[in-house]
């Protein structure tokens, strides 16, 4: 099992380091290999968030910066009700 998790236009590299970790706790335990990708806009507070995963798993998800969901345990609370089993 891997997660590999890609984070661009944000705002800074701590904040990528810690939405990488929240990401990766929460896929932790699911098996096969998962890819998250967070791409900020910048004509706008949103972030576009794309999940892949075995059998091929696709999700997209917009980030609305506004309703807080930046934040990484926000983050990390969606993938756990967006990926089918996860804990």
């Amino acid at each position: 099992m891997a997660v590999t998790v890609e984070v661009h236009n944000t705002g800074n590299a701590v904040q990528g380091a810690e939405l990488a970790t929240a990401i990766e706790h929460a896929l932790s335990d699911r098996a096969g290999d998962w890819r998250v990708t967070i791409v900020g806009s910048r004509g706008n507070d949103n972030w576009n968030m794309k999940v892949e995963g075995p059998k091929a798993f696709e999700r997209l998800y917009t980030l609305v910066g506004a309703e807080g969901e930046h934040r990484p345990e926000v983050i990390r609370s969606l993938l756990r009700k967006m990926v089918p089993g996860a804990g």
